[in-house]
């Protein structure tokens, strides 16, 4: 989980990070602001497996409010990461 932290509503706000997944290829990165109920796909296929993936996701909150984002990576077997990554954010 990455700390929480204080955001401005109308401003983007970005996260990035790294997928590995020990030998296999990551494919894709996928992202949801919805508890994992729908997810942001974003190819990645061009990975190699012996290699960290760097991601980036930006998003503008135009809402007050919390907000979590989930981030899980997908290999080329099309097995999703076990647990997603968190980054929760209050928008203000």
């Amino acid at each position: 989980m990455i700390a929480p932290m204080q955001v401005s509503v109308g401003k983007p706000v970005t996260f990035s990070g790294y997928a590995e997944d020990y030998g296999k290829q990551i494919v894709s990165v996928q992202f949801s602001l919805d508890n994992g109920a729908n997810w942001t796909t974003y190819d990645v296929s061009d990975s190699t497996d012996d290699l960290w993936v760097h991601w980036t996701f930006s998003y503008t909150p135009e809402r007050p409010g919390f907000y979590r984002l989930l981030v899980r990576s997908v290999n080329d077997a099309g097995a999703a990461s076990p647990l997603a990554d968190v980054a929760e954010f209050t928008a203000a």
